[in-house]
């Protein structure tokens, strides 16, 4: 059973930063690959970022490549997403998930979701 909880979502300008977290309970955290999703209004929820268990893999949406950069800390439970060179076309719930193991970029691979963090990005 892993419990997340996202945070640092908000409104920034196209071209701005935001980070996210991830805060995860459970004393088997380092058992779980990581990812992040993200779901604009009226559209099909999109993979953006996993990484491993120990956090030497990552793997990235061909869209986020090169501007966002995932990473975890084992020994404080988290995760983060760091949002670089945000594009308005980057707007929605941003939500973090758990796999037991091993990384995958498909949403229904993954066991447990946080509730997820709004990024709105204006032109």
């Amino acid at each position: 059973q892993v419990q997340l909880v996202e945070s640092g979502g908000g409104l920034v300008q196209a071209g701005g930063s935001l980070r996210l977290s991830c805060a995860a309970s459970g004393r088997t955290f380092r058992d779980y690959a990581m990812g992040w999703f993200r779901q604009a209004p009226g559209k099909e929820r999109e993979f953006v970022a996993a990484i491993s268990r120990s956090g030497d893999s990552t793997y990235y949406a061909d869209s986020v490549k090169g501007r966002f950069t995932i990473s975890r800390d084992n020994a404080k439970n988290t995760v983060h997403l760091q949002m670089n060179n945000l594009k308005p076309e980057d707007t929605a719930v941003y939500s973090c998930a758990a796999r037991y193991w091993g990384l995958a970029g498909t949403a229904n691979e993954y066991n447990y979701w946080g509730q997820g963090t709004q990024v709105t990005v204006s032109s």
